[in-house]
């Protein structure tokens, strides 16, 4: 499955424009990084993309084919959200959580199937939470609950999962569990991911291609080593930065992002 915006663009009803003609293109097996800094427009963006929120302005195609809003459920059906973990107060345990993934699929009234929970536990396998599956989700902890949720949306089946800010508000251990699963899944299963990320040294590791939002406005899309760049960080985000890579072999692509100054270099 191919995706591609053009002239894609955003404004508020109250009249601020947040994305201004976006173009980019990507196919559902890639792993994108959008990189920009606090309001550059990333979730909006990623709720455009998903059919939550319209474009003011230029249109998304899927396989050649405009997206209208009439379309969106067919398209949940190959993209997949998953939302930060920012809380895990379900009294419902970790399978049920799961099955939810696939009420895109149901009609009104309707329960699970056999075929939805033998899709939950194939995806409860895929990202290894069976040890927890049976635990209320308020008894696991946020990189956990993290996981399911990753669970939740590959039990739609997509083809293509959109996560925001996924690895935030984990410790070093989490991090690493969901950016080894998400290469994973791109690499074997062929389900891509589009990020929003606040970690360069993340976007680097496991994604292909890279689309940074500047402060003027303007896109920087592209090969991830091509756009990930000091430079357009720097315009990004106003402050200096220096990319050193580093050879690791248990972490192949993975670089030191560092911020030189906190000094805003617009002003």
């Amino acid at each position: 499955m191919q995706i591609e915006v053009r002239n894609g663009s955003f404004t508020y009803p109250h009249g601020k424009e947040v994305l201004h003609n976006l173009n980019f293109s990507f196919n559902s097996s890639d792993i994108v990084a959008i990189l920009g800094r606090n309001g550059a427009g990333k979730t909006t963006l990623l709720k455009c993309l998903l059919g939550l929120q319209h474009w003011s302005d230029g249109e998304e195609l899927i396989d050649g084919k405009a997206l209208k809003p009439n379309d969106c459920k067919s398209l949940w059906k190959n993209i997949a959200y998953v939302p930060q973990a920012k809380s895990n107060v379900l009294a419902l345990t970790v399978r049920e959580m799961v099955v939810l993934g696939r009420t895109s699929r149901w009609g009104s009234f309707q329960s699970p199937s056999k075929k939805d929970w033998i899709a939950a536990d194939k995806a409860i396998e895929i990202t290894g939470i069976e040890p927890f599956a049976n635990y209320l989700c308020n008894e696991i902890s946020g990189g956990q609950y993290q996981v399911a949720l990753l669970a939740r949306a590959l039990c739609c089946e997509p083809k293509l999962l959109v996560l925001d800010e996924p690895e935030s508000n984990l410790d070093f251990k989490n991090q690493l569990m969901i950016l080894q699963l998400l290469s994973r899944l791109s690499q074997e299963l062929k389900i891509g991911s589009v990020i929003n990320t606040h970690y360069p040294t993340h976007a680097l590791e496991i994604a292909n291609k890279a689309l940074v939002l500047m402060r003027d406005g303007s896109t920087a899309f592209g090969a991830v080593k091509e756009v990930v760049t000091a430079q357009n960080l720097e315009k990004s985000f106003g402050l200096p930065v220096r990319i050193e890579p580093l050879n690791i072999p248990e972490r192949p692509g993975y670089a030191a992002v560092v911020a030189l100054g906190a000094q805003d270099k617009t002003k």
